[in-house]
């Protein structure tokens, strides 16, 4: 009997599976191999009272990425920030030390020589700029080659401006929110369609307000234009040199000594009853910010002895007085003559703002979270002894006479100076991190530095290139038209062959 033949179709199947298996093999791939490791890069925020020092990472393979950047680790630098410094040759950069050795550790050490490292520096070096610019060139320098005496990629130390520090803020909160862009499950980025959010930075020695605005800007100098991911953003951005919270705390005491007098003794209505307390005056006039209230002669050395009195009206009185609401050239300005459009949408606070928010709730139980409730909620702080606070916040006590003013402050600050309202108000989120990410102007500054934000979309990813897409379906297609052929023969010959076997 003789045996049957394959039918021809199987062949050719058999031909388009090892095909298609040796394309597999072959094709070339995007992304779709060993995970690479990552990147780093390190950013020294030197602000006015501190310094600290922040990693961050993405992966090795997406240099030119988006939306992968994340912070690795952070490290806060021992003592004041570098302009405290001034006059001391060399201890500017000593201070960073400690900081730079755990860099070295946290850093894998195949990507020391790859890892950029950024020093920005903000109000306390823009003051040391106005009183001895030559003190301020002296510190970057110092701090300049200590960086540079460690293995990595050293990109200079630069003193931003205020208007920088702001924009860069408001590009960390949203970039951590993933307000720009964000990675879908189905493996492309997308825009989500959010709405961005102000920023509302408050340092030692400025605050800074940032937020996306439709209006018409009177003063181009509070202007900026951002093109990212394919969408440009009209910012508002304003810095308020001065106005931070160690120099308001400075301006308001120096302000309550020259209207009661250089006496040798005052009383603070914004500091707890029966709280005394002891100081040389040159540490409050020490400063540009003070330098308007400065007596014409007056004994630096000299001691000022302060006593609390605990009064809310008599303190709200004095922390108003620091601000000018008067003479605004334009239709609308928040104080000091500055220009300012009404505050939009949503709007995240940070910093100062986030540590005296979150006080307040802790020490008085409301949640501060509308206009009359912050109210309330500073009226109840400004009535406390110094003892109570203690209770409440015993590893505080070294600030814990400064709570009833900066609460003040804020205060007039968001209500009156800024312009938030009943509707506006609750659409702040005080907020220290977003995710794992500390929240500041050190990630914006990097990323925009790094060109790690695209400024146009990022497009489609796949693991295969186009081309091989195209092929690859092909291959599939042809497969499976010859299955469906093999079977269709296959069906035919099986009825052929049993209509001859009934016949016999």
């Amino acid at each position: 009997m003789a045996q049957p033949c394959a039918h021809p179709v199987v062949p050719i199947a058999l031909l388009v599976f090892g095909l298609v298996a040796i394309l597999l093999l072959t094709i070339p791939t995007e992304d779709v191999r060993e995970a690479p490791g990552f990147m780093y890069g390190i950013v020294l925020d030197a602000g006015s009272s501190h310094t600290a020092l922040y990693i961050y990472k993405w992966p090795a393979d997406k240099q030119n990425g988006t939306g992968v950047v994340t912070q690795h680790s952070e490290c806060h630098v021992n003592g004041g920030g570098i302009s405290s410094y001034a006059g001391r040759q060399g201890a500017a950069g000593q201070s960073l030390e400690a900081c730079l050795d755990q860099a070295v550790k946290d850093i894998p050490k195949e990507r020391h020589q790859l890892t950029p490292v950024y020093l920005g520096a903000t109000a306390g070096m823009r003051l040391l700029n106005i009183s001895s610019p030559e003190l301020s060139v002296q510190i970057l320098q110092e701090v300049g080659h200590k960086i540079q005496s460690y293995p990595f990629s050293y990109q200079g130390a630069a003193i931003l401006s205020g208007q920088e520090e702001g924009a860069y803020g408001w590009v960390t909160v949203n970039y951590l929110l993933e307000n720009f862009i964000k990675y879908g499950f189905v493996g492309r980025w997308f825009s989500p369609g959010r709405p961005t959010v102000g920023a509302l930075d408050f340092g030692g020695a400025s605050t800074q307000i940032t937020f996306v605005t439709q209006e018409e800007l009177e003063d181009q100098r509070d202007m900026m234009k951002l093109r990212l991911y394919g969408h440009e953003y009209s910012l508002y951005t304003h810095s308020f040199l001065c106005y931070g919270q160690d120099q308001v705390l400075k301006r308001l005491l120096a302000h309550i000594v020259k209207s009661q007098g250089d006496s040798g003794s005052v009383t603070h209505p914004c500091y707890p009853a029966g709280h005394n307390r002891t100081l040389k005056l040159n540490s409050i006039f020490n400063s540009p910010c003070t330098a308007k209230y400065k007596p014409s002669a007056y004994d630096s050395q000299a001691s000022l002895t302060i006593q609390g009195s605990g009064h809310y009206e008599h303190c709200l009185s004095n922390v108003s007085e620091i601000f000018s609401f008067d003479g605004c050239p334009f239709s609308q300005c928040s104080f000091d003559k500055v220009f300012q459009p009404n505050v939009t949408g949503g709007f995240m606070a940070f910093s100062a703002f986030y540590y005296s928010h979150s006080f307040l709730q802790r020490a008085t139980s409301i949640t501060a979270s509308t206009p009359s409730q912050l109210d309330e909620a500073s009226k109840t702080v400004c009535r406390m002894t110094f003892k109570e606070m203690l209770l409440l916040a015993p590893k505080l006590k070294s600030r814990l006479q400064d709570y009833c003013a900066i609460s003040v402050y804020v205060k007039i600050l968001m209500l009156r100076g800024y312009g938030f309202d009943e509707t506006s108000f609750p659409r702040i989120s005080f907020q220290k991190k977003a995710g794992d990410a500390s929240l500041g102007w050190a990630l914006g500054y990097m990323l925009s530095l790094s060109s790690l934000l695209p400024a146009e979309t990022a497009g489609l990813r796949k693991a295969l290139t186009p081309g091989a897409w195209g092929t690859l379906i092909f291959l599939f297609v042809l497969l499976l038209a010859a299955v469906l052929v093999f079977i269709v023969f296959h069906a035919r010959g099986g009825k052929k062959k049993g209509g001859s076997e009934s016949t016999i």
